[in-house]
């Protein structure tokens, strides 16, 4: 669930100091690894150092939330799942079932792809809709919303947020990590001033090393989804 970030500095240098007394960085990561060729093996190396690091989550593909649910049990690390990814165009039936099947394995987590033709095409109706019956199937866990922002214009970003914090989503989020952009300060700036405080905002696509994620941090991210999650908290830049 959204928290509220640590009080904002303009010095990045200084707002680093503020962060690391306030609470650690990697609280913030979703230790991630969605390539369609990850194994088993990956997957539990994966866990291994989410709980070594204490990262938020982890993210990864369906198939294998209920092995990341049984590495990581007796840890406080999320299983964060996708949802509808990469494309969003799945049917909102297929969207709620997937849903649903991994929220039985384990999930704590889902990040939906919106369906980016209804948002750009004006179905606003379709759109919330489709994301409120995410919202439904995952009965309480916590939901949030790729927009995939590199394929939107900022009218269209910010309608996403609106129709993501009506159908009660918990967060909006940039990318998906496999669209032609990823996260940007200004795209995160923007979220949060569109989705205002009580909503989470997930910077993901690009996110490679600590400056960049104390940036979109600064801008107003409150989550991170990076699969350089250990480069970012070990200083291995």
């Amino acid at each position: 669930m959204y928290r509220r970030p640590p009080r904002l500095s303009t010095n990045l240098l200084l707002f680093q100091e503020e962060l690391h007394m306030s609470e650690k960085l990697s609280a913030y990561i979703d230790h991630t690894m969605l390539k369609p060729e990850a194994t088993t093996e990956d997957i539990l190396k994966l866990c291994a150092e989410a709980a070594r690091y204490e990262f938020a989550a982890v993210c990864i593909n369906p198939c294998h939330v209920k092995t990341a649910v049984k590495a990581l049990q007796g840890t406080p690390v999320k299983v964060c799942t996708v949802i509808g990814f990469p494309l969003g165009a799945t049917t909102t039936a297929v969207k709620a079932f997937e849903t649903a099947e991994a929220v039985a394995a384990g999930a704590a987590e889902v990040d939906m792809v919106i369906n980016i033709g209804a948002l750009k095409g004006g179905d606003e109706t379709y759109v919330q809709e489709d994301i409120a019956a995410v919202v439904k199937a995952a009965r309480g866990r916590t939901v949030k919303v790729i927009l995939e922002t590199a394929l939107l214009t900022t009218e269209e970003k910010v309608l996403a947020c609106r129709l993501a914090r009506q159908a009660g989503a918990h967060f909006v989020k940039t990318s998906t990590g496999f669209g032609p952009g990823g996260a940007t300060a200004e795209d995160i700036s923007l979220m949060r001033e569109a989705v205002g405080p009580d909503l989470g905002v997930k910077a993901s696509g690009g996110v490679r090393t600590r400056q960049a994620a104390l940036q979109m941090i600064n801008a107003g991210a409150t989550r991170i989804g990076t699969s350089s999650g250990v480069t970012i908290v070990a200083g291995r830049e």
